[in-house]
């Protein structure tokens, strides 16, 4: 055989040979992206089924979270009007006096034994007559009820 055959042979054989090398790259490469795929695929799946099968314990918990504090929480903070200026407690016995604001009877009534004038405001009271909020009342026990 002539040595331009031979290298005609071999180059056309490294050609093939290239050819082939490169085929099996593309086909190394989709396989690999389709392993990639599978991989994502089930990926997703799992976690949908754990989803799943978390979601009916979130919906207990959730119930269960509504009805009562969360841990750490003893209850919700009362509002404001239910507090007294003075002992700074959610009122049991709320009573109205002259300045408009609302106190707990026992210490308004101690207030009033040795001043005369309003515990919010400082300002000298006309009248130290209590008048009982029932309408507060109701709605602190009302709040009461529902912690």
């Amino acid at each position: 055989m002539s040595t331009a055959l031979l290298a005609s042979c071999l180059s056309a054989a490294g050609r093939v040979t290239d050819g082939g090398m490169a085929r099996r790259k593309k086909d190394e490469a989709a396989l690999a992206a389709e392993e990639e795929a599978e991989l994502a695929a089930a990926l997703e799946e799992s976690t949908r089924l754990e989803e799943e099968r978390r979601a009916p314990d979130e919906q207990a918990s959730c119930s269960l979270a509504a009805e009562r504090p969360p841990s750490g929480e003893e209850e919700e903070e009362p509002p404001a009007d239910f507090i007294c200026p003075i002992t700074t407690e959610v009122m049991s016995d709320p009573v109205m006096a002259a300045d408009g604001h609302a106190y707990e009877r026992s210490a308004i009534e101690r207030w009033l034994a040795t001043k005369s004038t309003s515990p919010m405001t400082g300002e000298e009271l006309g009248n130290t007559g209590l008048f009982p909020s029932h309408i507060l009342r109701r709605m602190i026990r009302e709040w009461q009820g529902a912690q």
